[in-house]
Formats: C-alpha cells, structure tokens, sequence
C-alpha cells in the first residue's frame, strides 16, 4: 500500500514539477513514506533524519532548498514528535491527507514553519487524485479498501489508518482500465483488510470483493489479479467461489492466522479461532486444489506459553504455507497488548521465532523443490543480471529467471521450471507456447 501512496504522491508533485531521482544527494525534496508496523519504526525514521540533515544543510549552504517530509503511519502515530526532535523537518503528514500535498509544499515553500497535516479529513483523498496510473514492470496495485475496525489488540491500523472505508465500485474499475492501457498485466488490489471491501456500486446495492475481482477480469489485457491482504472471519463465499471460477485470479493467498492457539487468538482480539481457520482452507483447496497459502505469525506475544506456541507449530504442518512472514511480539504504544502481563521473555520469542521460522523455510524450500519439472506460466517483468536474461513472477510469486528474448518483457510466459534456488526459480522457454511462436 505504501508503494501505491508513493506513487500518487509522484503524480502530485509531477505538475509542480517534481520527478523521481535516484538519490537523496542533491534533492529538492525527500520525501521519507513510513510504516509502523515493524519494531522501533520511529526510532527508524529518527535515524533516517539524521542522515539526510546534512544533504539539507549542505544544499542550504549553496543557498538552495530541501523540502523533508515524513509521510505515512509513523508520522501520524508521531507527527508532534517528529517536529519537536527534528525541527529541520519542513512536512509531516499522515497517510489519509497526501492529497493536500500541493498545499503543504506551498506553505514549506513560503517558510511558514513546519508542516503538520495528520487529521482524519471527512473528505475522500481518493476524490483529489489525478487521474493518473503509473504502471512500472507490467504490474499494478490499487487500493480498494482503508483502514480497519477490528483492533486487534497488537495493531496500531485502526489508529494510524482510520476505520474502515470501500471506494466506490465505478472509481476502482475506472482507475483498472486506465492501468490496463497503461501496460498492465497484472494488478494486485489492496487493503488492510481487502476483503471486508463493500464499495457502492450503480444503484441501492454494494459489492464485496468477490463480485468487484469478476468485473475487473473483464479489463481487456488484464491477464493476473491478486489482493492483499485478508482477514480469516471475511472471506465469505462469494470470494471462494470467485477463486473457483475466475482464471485471472491467482492461486495465491496470503491469509494471516498470527497464532495457532485459540486462547492468543482471543487475547489478541482476532474474530477466528484456530479450527475456523482450518475450514476456511479447506474451503479454499475444495475450488482451487492447487492454491498456495501464505500466512502471518507472531511469536511470544504476552503470556503465549509454550503449549501455545507448539500449538501454532502444529497448525502450520498441518496445512503448509509455501511462504510466510513471522515476527517476534513487540508492543506498539497505545496498544493494548503493550499492557498486557506477563510479556514474554525475549530469549523465548527468538528461540521461538528460529524453530518456527526453520519449519516454514523448509516447507517453502519443499514447495519450490515440487515445481521443479511443471510448466507454469510466468509473467516477464524485468531484466535479470545476465546478459540475455528475463526475471519475472510465478503465480505463487516465486522469482523466477530465464534466458529469454528481450521483446518477452511485459508478457506471461510459458516456462519450465528447471531448479530451485534458494529465492528463486531457474526456467527455460516452453518453445511450443503459441506466444513464443508470434513473439
């Protein structure tokens, strides 16, 4: 999500013009776009400043201008903050307000002082947009769905992101096309929690994600589409049976469960338990056989014991997930799970967080082993480090390398998967794919 935000904020800046460059030496702005779901994240951004303070004063002693900025979550967790420990910075502004950014750029322009823009406005930043879609590799993300309601009890979303809010059906299918003519092949739809998207549609009705999925794979030259990231509790059965019957969509799922003991699941406010989660994927692998599952997990959260944690270990060689992202617990401030007793030892949450990250590996490793010898089909998106060669991604989203003509770029490919590597597939050409024969 962050990446798409950085990219509105790109088309903003364009016509105050503004244009990426590569690095921060030189800039006449640098923009620092936060997240603050990973441990320390401000003292992170803190650190970054640091760093970037002497590019500011050096273009300042030739007489020119940096414009710094602090975008995202962190700045609207710690805007105040931020310009009582970094007076230097000139914008900081939370992730709901960055259409207002041509404004905010005229008043640090002006040297009114700092810039502190973190309200929740009652408007859709959404509606201040230009109608722009940046496609880079022939693949997209658009936001569908912010924010969240749930306030699970480690989260700081709902407080940095705001409630839940749908765009409107026509909006999303109108951004849609103009990816696709932009050279989209594949676009992922985004949320912090996607599939509680009810966007109103033409007429007294709203849609969920399953039907909005349909109607997007009706884009003409749209040939993959994806979302990220699911809440368990919502995938309703209009979703599963869009993965029966919609070819575009990817059999790949990241659909993160955080603990396999039902008594955390609870603790940590999560509106599933344990044998829930289990049908769900059953439901899942009964439309689409061949889905892959990815997850979320988190280690030693307060008072996780250890029959809870072998309980989470349990869960996931159950139902194997080809790729997974695991986390030591570290308290957010505010949170509610920052309170909570006892909290965990922290040599417990890293001997816990190697034996299940050992677990996960090696059954991602097994997975990457199994495509060894399939054909699958491969969407080229740039070139590799060797001359001569193609990266691009799997439906499982898997690295996967091979020699291929440099006119391939941008299409999807028919391979056979050749070896495993630790990160990534080796392939060669399916030489009898009918798009390799008109390429």
């Amino acid at each position: 999500m962050n990446v798409y935000d950085s990219d509105r904020m790109t088309d903003l800046l364009a016509p105050l013009c503004y244009a990426i460059t590569d690095t921060a030496d030189g800039a006449d702005m640098v923009i620092l776009n936060t997240c603050h779901i990973r441990e320390k994240a401000a003292e992170k951004v803190f650190s970054e400043l640091g760093r970037l303070r002497p590019l500011k004063d050096s273009k300042a002693a030739k007489g020119e201008a940096m414009i710094l900025a602090v975008a995202g979550c962190v700045a609207q967790a710690a805007g105040e903050e931020i310009i009582a420990r970094a007076p230097y910075v000139d914008m900081v502004f939370g992730p709901q307000t960055y259409h207002r950014l041509p404004e905010m750029v005229a008043q640090a322009t002006r040297k009114v002082g700092s810039v502190l823009d973190t309200d929740f406005p009652t408007e859709s930043k959404f509606d201040y947009l230009p109608k722009t879609a940046r496609v880079e590799n022939n693949a997209a993300f658009l936001t569908v769905q912010e924010g969240c309601d749930k306030f699970c009890t480690f989260c700081v979303v709902p407080y940095t992101r705001g409630s839940e809010f749908s765009r409107p059906v026509d909006e999303i299918l109108v951004e849609a096309r103009r990816m696709a003519e932009n050279g989209a092949r594949e676009i992922t739809l985004l949320g912090q929690n996607v599939n509680a998207y009810h966007g109103e549609a033409t007429g007294p009705k709203e849609w969920g994600l399953g039907r909005l999925i349909r109607e997007i794979a009706e884009i003409d030259g749209l040939s993959r589409i994806r979302y990220s990231t699911s809440y368990p509790a919502e995938v309703d059965d209009e979703l599963i049976a869009a993965h029966r019957d919609v070819e575009q969509l990817m059999p790949f799922l990241h659909l993160p469960i955080q603990s396999g003991s039902d008594r955390v699941l609870s603790a940590m406010n999560r509106r599933h338990n344990a044998s829930q989660y289990r049908d769900l994927v059953e439901r899942l692998r009964a439309v689409r056989p061949d889905i892959g599952l990815s997850s979320d997990f988190i280690v030693g959260f307060p008072g996780e014991s250890e029959e809870d944690f072998e309980q989470t270990m349990a869960l996931i060689r159950e139902i194997g997930f080809i790729q997974a992202f695991s986390f030591k617990y570290s308290p957010r401030p505010g949170t509610p799970a920052a309170m909570m007793q006892p909290q965990v030892d922290e040599d417990i949450k890293t001997r816990r967080l190697a034996e299940l990250k050992t677990l996960l590996d090696d059954q991602q490793t097994a997975f990457n082993l199994d495509c060894v010898g399939k054909t699958m089909p491969v969407l080229l998106e740039k070139m590799g480090r060797h001359e001569g060669q193609l990266v691009g991604r799997s439906p499982y989203m898997q690295l996967v390398h091979v020699e291929a003509p440099h006119d391939l770029m941008g299409t999807v490919a028919m391979l056979k998967i050749d070896s495993s590597h630790s990160n990534s597939l080796a392939a060669t050409l399916v030489l009898d794919d009918p798009l390799i024969r008109t390429a």
